[in-house]
């Protein structure tokens, strides 16, 4: 272990405090400063969450990864669906437009894996009011992806919801889902794209949206570890015909761990600590897709005082 990580392991970020300016919107690895009517500074901590719960340590540098590697997706894809980003001016930090967000995880699939492959597996057909064909087996690829969407919960679990029901409810209008929908595959085969360029599989995924101005923007993040799910493309076709679990990089291998150590978020579990030798572990894996994703290795920089660089960075912004 380098002397960096050693000593980034007692520096993680995982709450700011910013003086003069109003406390953040928390989310689970997200702090959200209102700078002024038109502009958010985005905090992306190291905190990790699994089970809809925020472990107790944080990982070093996720959130420097994370932001990063946002970042790298959003430029791929401002071609296709402008940005909320406005600049990145500190690895842990995106200073973005402030948008009115719409209220639906927009999940495209392209594989029959996790959730998608529990709901199959357990003898259902028909998944966010798509029919799944008969006869798949775990991991396939689907003949054309698939748009999964679900509810954005403020509390507790997202909830698997149908276009149909997006409509009828009036969660979204359907000139301006139709957007969303139309977008939302473009941008997936676009990360298809990129990925498979790095030697990658984007598995699935899921895109949040907002208006600006009335302009339908990308917001949150795109194609990051959190979002997405990848295998790698090597030994795909093999791992598969021979009916072996694939080689991935997501969050995945967290929730792994948290099982094997009994914990899966269920009443009366208690939350395990991360030792410090799983939470390197687990920043090698994030460091590992980012080198991979991006093509160039991640350098992290180390903050000791984030309050204060934030307080220099939002200062600018304030009214």
């Amino acid at each position: 272990m380098s002397t960096l990580l050693k000593e980034a392991l007692n520096h993680c970020i995982t709450d700011t405090n910013v003086s003069n300016i109003p406390e953040p919107y928390k989310g689970k690895v997200r702090e959200v400063y209102t700078l002024n009517d038109d502009t958010l500074g985005i905090v992306v901590t190291d905190r990790i969450s699994a089970f809809d719960y925020i472990m107790r340590q944080a990982i070093p540098f996720k959130g420097q990864i994370l932001n990063q590697m946002a970042a790298f997706s959003f430029e791929k894809v401002k071609d296709i669906v402008p940005t909320h980003i406005k600049e990145v001016p500190h690895p842990n930090v995106t200073i973005s437009k402030k948008c009115a967000p719409i209220p639906i995880e927009v999940v495209i699939r392209g594989y029959l894996t996790g959730h998608a492959w529990r709901t199959y597996k357990s003898g259902l057909r028909t998944l966010c009011g798509v029919t799944l064909p008969e006869g798949m087996v775990e991991h396939q690829k689907f003949e054309q992806p698939i748009l999964t969407p679900a509810t954005k919960a403020t509390e507790g679990h997202d909830e698997d919801i149908s276009e149909e029901e997006i409509l009828s409810r009036g969660i979204v209008e359907e000139k301006l889902w139709n957007s969303i929908k139309e977008t939302a595959f473009k941008l997936f085969e676009r990360g298809t794209e990129v990925a498979a360029k790095q030697g990658l599989i984007l598995v699935d995924t899921k895109y949040e949206f907002g208006l600006y101005n009335g302009e339908l923007t990308l917001i949150d993040e795109v194609h990051t570890t959190d979002s997405s799910r990848y295998f790698y493309l090597d030994g795909y076709e093999a791992r598969q015909a021979k009916g072996e679990n694939q080689k991935q990089l997501s969050k995945e291998f967290l929730r792994e761990w948290l099982m094997e150590n009994e914990f899966q978020g269920l009443d009366g579990q208690t939350l395990p600590d991360l030792p410090d030798s799983f939470r390197i572990e687990v920043y090698e894996r994030y460091a590992e897709l980012f080198g991979l994703l991006t093509g160039k290795a991640f350098e992290p920089k180390l903050d000791k005082n984030i309050n204060q660089s934030l307080e220099d960075l939002f200062e600018p912004y304030l009214k």
